[in-house]
């Protein structure tokens, strides 16, 4: 398709990006912590970290993988945590040191977890203490040798740090007991490696960055993998786009969204690092009324996040109390932005709220709204630089400025495949290299795209992917379960919602029952809002059941 949008680019936005400027993570960072050394890189419940204590806290680390735990070249690391400060700190050490980061959600069951490990091939986890008891259900059948454990309040110095433990462990009773022998303190890692020499490897674009973990529809989640390149492009895309209206130095972003999610890692974490601003991360953006206290401490100039965190923070009535004068940017993501909020966060803070649309196969920014939007316009924006998109029909055909068709992505932030699954890879491009995204998009004379439908059975929640088969498959193990199927529903708060269809084999089975049982081994995001019984659920001539078909039937919107 020709690059008509490039003729609504706002000035200053290049058509090409240089994904050469960096040759790996490794080297953004250390550019980074030259330039921005004594500024404050992150602040976490109070505590800040410089650009350059994180360079030597993050090289410690590096050296205690290298050294002390000698692990072999291309060594997987899974990082299990919140936003607290140890994330950026093991984060930015694992790529240091050569090594591929696998982003662990912390809430994940020990089925979802014992998943993703094993699939990884993961040797070493750090993790926070709250969830430790999930691994210890599943550590010993995995091929993980080394586990690094740390808790809330290790690196906010003492007494803070001291106070914080005792709180979450003794008095919030957070902390559920848990034994992983062997186990190694983050503070005593750092120190290990403190007598270990860092040896900066030879890393490039080829070279893996992280196994980013996304649902399949086959119900079993796949690891994207995302190289150096591909991120690098990425972040170079997004600073070419919102270049215009930053200033170096002088940013500062609030991160609500966690870190492991691609949306933060790419957009705050590596993005805003480049402008040297300051990431003020915030551990439990659950809680509105702590998270809003927390925003009126700083002058903040950037937020990203989902649009129900928008919503939610709307609604709270100290919100709108805050001091919105250094706010220019606004970026919503991982889910679609509703219009009644972003009217109304304009009219509260000022600023627009400019929907960005990605993926967590292309690292993830597909395309972005210019950020001087002056209304809402139901559009996921323009591609953004050395994007190809393509928008193309059942049989692969290429449809013209109009037309619905599944979009099709091309350019250097889309992944090269899922780990160890060459058959999903193969299904998931085109011919010509392009990736189906599964969304059914219609680009206008003007390069903007619209999503109108979307192809894949995916049901988006608060900006998380959930696959049906996944919850279907759990359902269907419970033994009072005939037959399932799940499908996503609107809802106000989440956007959409899970709701499963069921036949029991088992009458006196009830919607608590197999919703407590889904609690046990899905992750609160993924599991049943509500439960429908039905004597039977439609299907094709050859037993397919038809979700499509209780999705648009009566009954499922709720």
């Amino acid at each position: 398709m020709e690059k008509i949008w490039l003729n609504s680019y706002p000035p200053g936005i290049p058509a090409e990006i240089d994904i050469n400027e960096f040759r790996s993570i490794g080297d953004l960072f250390e550019q980074g912590v030259r330039k921005f050394g004594e500024r404050t890189a992150y602040i976490c419940m109070g505590k800040a970290l410089t650009y350059a204590e994180l360079d030597t806290l993050s090289a410690r680390f590096a050296a205690y993988l290298q050294g002390e735990l000698k692990l072999a070249p291309g060594a997987r690391v899974a990082l299990m945590m919140p936003n607290v400060l140890q994330y950026p700190v093991a984060m930015f050490g694992v790529l240091r040191a050569g090594y591929t980061v696998v982003n662990v959600n912390p809430l994940y069951t020990a089925r979802e977890l014992e998943h993703q490990l094993r699939d990884a091939g993961a040797d070493v986890v750090v993790i926070l203490e709250n969830f430790a008891h999930t691994l210890e259900m599943v550590v010993q059948h995995l091929p993980v040798r080394h586990v690094v454990v740390t808790s809330l309040g290790e690196m906010l110095g003492f007494p803070k740090g001291a106070l914080v433990n005792f709180v979450v462990r003794r008095v919030k009773k957070m902390v559920p007991p848990w034994r992983l022998p062997g186990a190694v303190r983050f503070s005593d890692a750092i120190a290990a490696g403190a007598r270990h020499a860092l040896v900066s490897p030879a890393t490039g674009h080829d070279d893996i960055a992280y196994l980013q973990y996304t649902g399949g529809t086959t119900g079993v989640a796949k690891g994207a993998i995302l190289t150096h390149g591909n991120i690098i492009a990425n972040l170079q895309q997004a600073h070419a786009w919102i270049k215009p209206h930053l200033r170096e130095r002088d940013e500062v972003i609030i991160t609500a969204l966690p870190l492991y999610h691609i949306f933060s890692l790419t957009a705050n974490c590596l993005t805003f690092f480049k402008v040297g601003a300051t990431n003020v991360l915030i551990t439990n953006p659950r809680d509105i009324p702590g998270f809003v206290k927390e925003l009126g401490k700083y002058r903040f100039t950037a937020i990203t996040g989902v649009n129900t965190l928008f919503n939610a923070l709307l609604n709270n009535p100290e919100f709108a109390k805050l001091d919105f004068s250094a706010l220019h940017i606004t970026l919503g993501g991982g889910m679609a932005v509703q219009q009644a909020v972003a009217e109304r966060w304009k009219k509260v803070t000022g600023v627009p709220l400019i929907e960005a649309y990605g993926l967590t196969e292309t690292s993830p920014a597909v395309a972005i709204n210019p950020l001087d939007l002056a209304e809402f316009n139901h559009s996921i924006g323009l591609p953004v630089s050395s994007t190809e998109i393509s928008i193309r029909d059942d049989d692969g055909v290429e449809q013209p400025v109009g037309q619905r068709g599944e979009l099709c992505v091309r350019g250097p932030q889309v992944t090269r495949g899922y780990w160890n699954r060459p058959e999903d890879t193969a299904r998931a491009f085109t011919h010509d290299g392009f990736l189906r995204t599964g969304d059914i998009a219609v680009i206008d004379a003007t390069g903007y795209i619209r999503i109108v439908d979307r192809k894949k059975d995916m049901i988006l929640v608060s900006g998380f992917n959930v696959y049906p088969n996944e919850v279907e498959d759990v359902v269907a193990s419970h033994p009072g379960v005939l037959e399932v199927a799940a499908v996503g529903v609107p809802d106000e708060r989440s956007g959409e919602a899970v709701k499963v269809f069921v036949v029991r084999k088992d009458p006196a089975l009830t919607e608590p029952d197999l919703i407590a049982y889904c609690r046990e081994n899905l992750t609160a995001y993924k599991v049943p809002h509500r439960v429908e019984f039905r004597e039977s659920l439609p299907k094709t001539n050859v037993g397919k059941i038809l979700r499509r078909a209780l999705r648009d039937g009566d009954g499922v919107t709720g």
